[in-house]
């Protein structure tokens, strides 16, 4: 009998209507476009309205519902549905049972992944294992984040790199060729002392003290984040590729963690493949954390072909970072 493998059979997608550019940015904080594009590569994102009242749950509900439709699959089909977020709509509940109760999905379990950047990669491992061992035939898996809530806007380190999105798969089992073949997930917690948020978990809970000092916003060294980045992405990117004994000629696409374009070119340039071969989107977007591979693979998705090698990398807080590698399930219609 032939193993059952997690195949990507659909993608959807949802980012907010506002667009922040750099120049509007730069009223708000000592920075330009040019300082941008030169150091991160991003020209606008998207943002998410405080005064909307809404969170993650709203952004990942919508892409839950555009998968849905483009799938023709019916809520009541899902058997498991996986979150991967930074940014929960609370502590408590998961933002992912908020989002089955806001589309519709009554026969599932649920929960959410948080892995910083990487959270949707490790979440898509998880889901494919519920499939390769038959406990599951329909599983959804997004990234949904609004990085905005917790963005200082007069912190020129961290406010131009960030935006807010959201991206879903649907992935269902096969014994055929095509779907998840290889992953490499790694972890190291030292780096929690370089990309962190200071205050509001149970070592340092929410006080007037913590929110006068700013300490609910995001909190980077960009140095030694951007050395390991652009070190482990590249390594672990490279190393699923030579297991695998894939060449960049039989690769379709890099599908990168869109941080920094200069993370991305030195991942490519490590694995040998030329530009046109690498998703991205970082210049629309910017950094949507859990959200970026997803919304890559929605803005591609036209360009992908059943059969194509593919291989998702990325690097996050923790550190976190990995890479899997896979056949794509279906032609666009």
């Amino acid at each position: 009998m032939n193993k059952i493998k997690a195949v990507i059979t659909g993608v959807g997608s949802y980012i907010p209507k506002y667009i922040l550019t750099n120049d509007e940015l730069s009223t708000m904080v000592d920075t330009n476009d040019e300082w941008i594009m030169t150091r991160i590569g991003i020209k606008e994102r998207r943002i998410l309205k405080p005064e909307e009242g809404l969170g993650s749950s709203y952004l990942g509900s919508k892409a839950v519902l555009n998968l849905l439709e483009k799938t023709n699959t019916k809520p009541e089909e899902i058997d498991l549905l996986i979150c991967a977020t930074v940014t929960p709509d609370h502590v408590f509940p998961a933002t992912a049972n908020i989002i089955c109760d806001k589309v519709g999905i009554k026969n599932a379990f649920s929960f959410d992944v948080n892995a910083g950047c990487s959270g949707f990669l490790f979440a898509l491992s998880v889901g494919s294992k519920f499939i390769e061992t038959g406990k599951c035939k329909k599983v959804i898996v997004l990234g949904a984040e609004v990085m905005s809530s917790i963005v200082d806007y007069t912190d020129r380190s961290v406010s131009p790199i960030f935006g807010d999105g959201s991206g879903a798969v649907l992935l269902e089992p096969t014994t055929g060729e095509n779907g998840i073949i290889d992953e490499l997930l790694e972890v190291d917690g030292v780096g929690r002392h370089y990309l962190h948020q200071k205050a509001g978990g149970s070592v340092k809970p929410a006080s007037h003290a913590t929110v006068d000092a700013r300490e609910h916003f995001i909190y980077q060294e960009g140095q030694p984040v951007f050395k390991w980045a652009v070190s482990k992405m590249a390594d672990v990117s490279d190393e699923i590729m030579k297991r695998n004994n894939i060449t960049a000629d039989q690769l379709a696409f890099l599908v990168p963690h869109q941080a920094n374009l200069r993370i991305i070119d030195a991942t490519a340039r490590r694995m040998g493949l030329e530009k046109e071969k690498v998703m991205i989107n970082i210049q629309k977007y910017g950094n949507t954390t859990s959200a970026t591979l997803p919304l890559c693979l929605s803005d591609w998705e036209s360009q992908l072909k059943k059969g194509d090698y593919l291989i998702l990398s990325t690097f996050g807080a923790g550190f976190t970072w990995g890479a899997i590698l896979l056949k794509w399930g279906y032609d666009s219609k």
